[in-house]
């Protein structure tokens, strides 16, 4: 699998929560991507293996993949495969026909949601019809994908399963120092890509700051892995935003967390998501929303009970809303409860684990 991101996220809440006398975890991913250990919930080291997996097809290391993949499931011999990723999802179920053992795949976001051409679109999405067929259970990371899986991949209803992406409660997270950032800010977590469509996010403020002329936006995650980042500081100068969008590179998460917890609220225009953790987050902090329509999205907000959820190219509407929670400070009071409620009732890991440990209980071999 490829362990960046929200995957990376995902394989550490749950080796860290799971209990680890009941399950033992190996990890399988390419080399050089997580320079910290994987730890079990006894703080042990999770042994780890490393093949040639890259996002890119590579037919040669590919095949090289799925070839010492093989090699690892046999001298390993495990009950379960849990695959992340398209990628990292095509070479367990490739290598899983040796061994008749189920594939538990967790997408986080279909890949063919990222393609921008109608063929590679057409491709990727023919690529998990087939690759569904090799002992594939469809384990989702929100409703929205489950649902995504069931309609265009073609999964039964039986075979796709959902397991929430959960974190561990902030209740005790305090503020962090040393955070030079104006006092009334809203802010968002995205790597300036095609997935998280900060161009919109950008030309909406731009509307924005006709309405309040000193608003600020916070766009953290911007460093590594941004193919955009070039043409979102040119569209900031473009629009004279150089005063109101403050660009932060990758930090420490209780970093982005302090940011997300002093800020007025969040805001996502993501054209695609699984289940993001900045949101989950950000209800875990009590912090209302305004985000665009899709996957992952709509799971977390509810239209006018948590935030607001808008059309994704719908920059009006988005730019009015953004507006109107900044200024209404009792409906965002009541928005900022709401999300909080929701975080302890459907995305609380220290419930939602023991589902996880269940399913790994009734799908090994």
């Amino acid at each position: 699998m490829q362990s960046v991101g929200g995957v990376d996220v995902y394989l550490r809440l749950v080796t860290e929560n799971i209990d680890a006398a009941n399950v033992e975890n190996i990890i399988i991913h390419q080399k050089g991507e997580s320079k910290k250990k994987y730890l079990n919930s006894y703080g042990e080291e999770i042994k780890q293996f490393f093949i040639p997996i890259q996002r890119e097809i590579s037919l040669f290391k590919d095949i090289m993949a799925v070839y010492k993949t093989i090699k690892i499931l046999k001298n390993e011999k495990p009950d379960v495969l849990h695959a992340h990723s398209a990628k990292g999802g095509i070479i367990a179920r490739a290598a899983s026909i040796f061994f008749r053992i189920n594939v538990l795949h967790t997408p986080h976001a279909y890949s063919y949601l990222s393609a921008k051409s109608p063929l590679k679109r057409k491709l990727f999405l023919f690529l998990e019809r087939v690759f569904r067929k090799f002992n594939s259970i469809l384990l989702a990371t929100s409703e929205s994908e489950r649902i995504r899986g069931v309609k265009e991949v073609g999964y039964s209803n039986k075979r796709a399963l959902k397991f929430n992406n959960s974190i561990i409660p902030l209740d005790a997270f305090g503020n962090s120092p040393h955070l030079d950032l104006p006092n009334k800010y809203i802010c968002t977590v995205g790597r300036p890509s095609y997935q998280k469509n900060i161009e919109m996010m950008i030309n909406v403020i731009k509307k924005v700051k006709d309405q309040i002329p000193d608003v600020y936006l916070v766009i953290m995650g911007v460093g590594q892995y941004s193919p955009n980042r070039d043409n979102i500081v040119e569209l900031i100068k473009e629009l004279n935003l150089d005063n109101n969008v403050i660009l932060i590179n990758w930090i420490e998460r209780e970093k982005i967390l302090a940011i997300i917890k002093n800020s007025l609220f969040y805001i996502s225009t993501s054209r695609y998501e699984g289940l993001p953790y900045s949101i989950i987050e950000s209800l875990a902090l009590s912090k209302a929303c305004v985000v665009t329509e899709c996957d992952g999205n709509r799971d977390l907000v509810k239209d006018n009970y948590n935030g607001y959820i808008v059309e994704n190219s719908n920059h009006l509407l988005m730019a009015k809303k953004i507006i109107e929670l900044y200024k209404n400070d009792k409906l965002r009071k009541k928005f900022e409860e709401n999300s909080s409620e929701l975080f302890k009732n459907n995305y609380n890991l220290n419930f939602n684990i023991r589902y996880l440990e269940d399913i790994y209980k009734e799908y090994s071999k």
